[in-house]
């Protein structure tokens, strides 16, 4: 847990949140209104981001428009601010989203910028399995995105969390999902191991690093307490929305036949191919390695326990909150209301 005296941390001080709208990002905006900084909110649809404004006080959160491929709207997200938190990331490339634009470029961008303005209290997120001589684009560009930072900006501290879950998440409501409309999960990697850490958790880390409580220059691995394979946690879902399903284990040489497919319906479909099904073979290679928080951050007390985040949230203690609703009956034990009181 923060401390107690969050509401001062910020003292009325601009923080500008680049990526505040997606998922993690309306949990750090939370974060830092609690801390008491005025949050300006820096994404390409302003106009879909005025639910983060409840999330603060009156006039604390606002949102303005930037995109990470124009630097004069980068600059202009910075006027007066006095640190920075970098979100910005996809998934999967489409379209002009790339990763070397987005998730390499984007981020130099948004370091020459915070470097001009003088701002060195930086927050950059990036994940377990950032690597410059990874095979995945993804895992080569999250290291090109840390080390542009650290070139312009060398106090930004880094924090790589593994798979994050929460409500909005879309991993374990991915394969919910999943077992809702299909007889089968198919899955690639099965033995790969995760370290999930809750969506909250890493809110709190991005809060604790602004408030100077984090090491400059530093590089944080976050993940949650439970270690989970792959096909582990499958069936945890499986168990915990109650449906019968078999779990495919598929090699990682069908899986990128399979992403393959996929990625061609989704281009020949104009992006119209469901998301559901859609997998890239960029992301198969990046399950032939574990995701989790390595040895040497453990010893150099790189994590969240490092932060003082000392008792991070379970997933057990999380993911079935959001889960049920995919249960036949939702939170209910059985189909009939009257049939568990005859019981």
């Amino acid at each position: 847990m923060i401390g107690d005296n969050n509401q001062t941390i910020g003292e009325g001080r601009v923080v500008t949140v680049f990526g505040g709208s997606g998922f993690v990002g309306r949990y750090v905006v939370r974060a830092l209104a609690r801390d008491g900084w005025r949050v300006r909110v820096a994404c390409r649809r302003p106009d879909l981001a005025f639910f983060l404004q409840p999330l603060g006080r009156v006039g604390q959160v606002v949102a303005v428009q930037a995109n990470v491929r124009s630097p004069e709207s980068i600059a202009a997200a910075l006027r007066g601010a006095s640190a920075v938190v970098n979100l910005v990331g996809i998934l999967a490339e489409t379209g002009a989203q790339k990763f070397s634009s987005v998730q390499a470029g984007g981020a130099r961008t948004i370091a020459e910028a915070a470097k001009t303005a003088g701002i060195d209290n930086v927050v950059h997120i990036s994940a377990i399995g950032a690597d410059p001589q990874s095979r995945s684009a993804y895992g080569r560009s999250k290291a090109e995105g840390e080390a542009a930072m650290l070139a312009e900006v060398p106090a930004t501290v880094i924090l790589r969390p593994s798979v994050i879950f929460g409500p909005e998440d879309d991993f374990f409501n991915r394969f919910a999902t999943m077992a809702r409309y299909f007889p089968f999960v198919p899955i690639v990697g099965a033995e790969t191991k995760f370290q999930p850490v809750y969506v909250g958790d890493v809110a709190d880390a991005v809060a604790i690093a602004l408030a100077g409580r984090a090491k400059p220059g530093v590089a944080y691995e976050l993940g949650g307490p439970e270690v989970k394979s792959f096909a582990e946690i499958v069936d945890y879902v499986l168990k915990v929305t109650q449906r019968q399903r078999r779990v495919l284990k598929l090699s990682f040489g069908t899986g990128k036949l399979m992403a393959s497919v996929t990625q061609m319906l989704t281009k020949l479909s104009l992006g119209l191919f469901p998301k559901l099904l859609r997998m890239t073979r960029d992301q198969v290679e990046l399950l032939k390695h574990d995701n989790v928080v390595s040895d040497a951050a453990k010893a150099d007390a790189r994590t969240l326990q490092g932060l003082g985040i000392a008792d991070p949230q379970s997933i057990e203690s999380i993911v079935p909150t959001y889960l049920y609703r995919f249960r036949k009956v939702g939170q209910y034990q059985t189909q009939r209301l009257g049939e568990s009181a005859s019981r």
